[in-house]
Formats: structure tokens, sequence, C-alpha cells
């Protein structure tokens, strides 16, 4: 009988650690850039990820189904191990012309992705949530787990996901109100310099390349 991914994995199968980053490195990719807010950390991100599991692999336990949320558990601790750096990065960008931001972070806001200084403004409100409501609102909205997996990823049980994404998305509602409104204070009509033109077609090409 075939062994299945998990087994494979466990047992030191490096052609195992492909595959999974054939399946998943995209959806990786984009649940990082929206967590972190800047292209190029989400790619360091995916790369650390990935670097943990093949280290972490003995861990992996033998039941279960989707190694998703384990391998998502992992990307969640590595954002977390990276938030200093993040806020620094966060502070240099807030003295600059915004970049390189996140596109939707809710569902309401889809309509915004290509206003730059929108989106910057998004990111914000997402950094001020705790951190325990940001991980399961990155994890469930963008990265796609169920509540089991969310928990399953972050070893916390299924009721806490679920109070804290409810949290989550009520706090989201109002801190995104307030930042998208000092939004339009802070950016002159007509500027523009906030525009950045391909970015999200050289990410997908950088992450294409990477794939193959």
């Amino acid at each position: 009988m075939e062994l299945s991914l998990r087994s494979r994995l466990r047992a030191g199968d490096q052609s195992a650690l492909g595959e999974l980053f054939d399946e998943q490195a995209r959806d990786l990719y984009r649940y990082a850039v929206r967590a972190s807010g800047d292209w190029t950390m989400a790619e360091d991100i995916v790369s650390l990820t990935f670097l943990e599991a093949w280290r972490l692999r003995g861990k992996l336990r033998e039941e279960g189904e989707s190694v998703r949320p384990w391998l998502f558990g992992i990307a969640a601790n590595v954002l977390r191990n990276t938030a200093r750096t993040a806020r620094r990065h966060q502070a240099a960008l807030a003295r600059m012309p915004a970049r390189e931001v996140v596109p939707d972070f809710a569902d309401e806001l889809v309509s915004r992705l290509d206003d730059s200084a929108e989106l910057a403004a998004a990111h914000r409100a997402l950094a001020r949530l705790r951190r325990g409501e940001r991980e399961v609102f990155t994890l469930c909205v963008w990265a796609g787990l169920d509540y089991a997996g969310a928990a399953q990823a972050l070893g916390v049980p299924v009721g806490t996901v679920r109070s804290r994404l409810s949290r989550a998305r009520t706090r989201l509602r109002k801190l995104a109100q307030e930042e998208l409104a000092g939004a339009r204070i802070r950016t002159e009509p007509g500027d523009g310099s906030g525009q950045v033109q391909g970015g999200r077609t050289e990410a997908a090409r950088s992450m294409r390349e990477k794939s193959r």
C-alpha cells in the first residue's frame, strides 16, 4: 500500500516535502503576504516555514488526514517569532509612501484592492488586534482553515477559535473604519505616490519560479 504524504514526511522522504510545497506554497504565500503586509517578507516566511516543517517532521502526528493545519501552525509560529522585526519594518514603512501592502483583509474591503493608502490602513487595523485574534482571523479567513484546523494549528480549543474569530471580526469593522478615515485625511488627492505598478504580478512570478 502506498504510504501517505504524512507518513513519508515523517520518514524523511524529501520528495514528500516537494509535494507538500507544490500543494501548499501558493496558499501559504498568500497567507504570509496578508499577515505580514510585505511581499518580500512573505517569501522569507514561506521559505522558513518549509525549512521548519522539514526540521520538525518527526513531531508530525502519525494519525490524521491533511497536514495543512500542521504546516500553517508552523507558519503562524514563524510570523510570531518575527513580529519584532515586522514591527520595525512597519514603523519604517509608515514614514514612507505606502507600498506592497496587503490586499483584502476582510470581505467587505475586496473592492479596495487598488488603493494603496486604504490597503495600508487595512493592515494597520489588523495589527491593532490582539495577537490571538489576529492569528485566528488570518488562519480561518486567509488560510481557509476550518475551526478544527485552526485549533490544531494554534494548539487551542475549538471554542477558543470561535470566540476569538467572532471578536476579531467585530473589532476589525470598527478599526477599519478608523484607519480608512485616517488614510483619506493623510492622502493628498491625485498624489498617486502610493500606487505600486506590477507588485502582484512580480510576486506571482516569483512564486511560480519557486514552484518549478
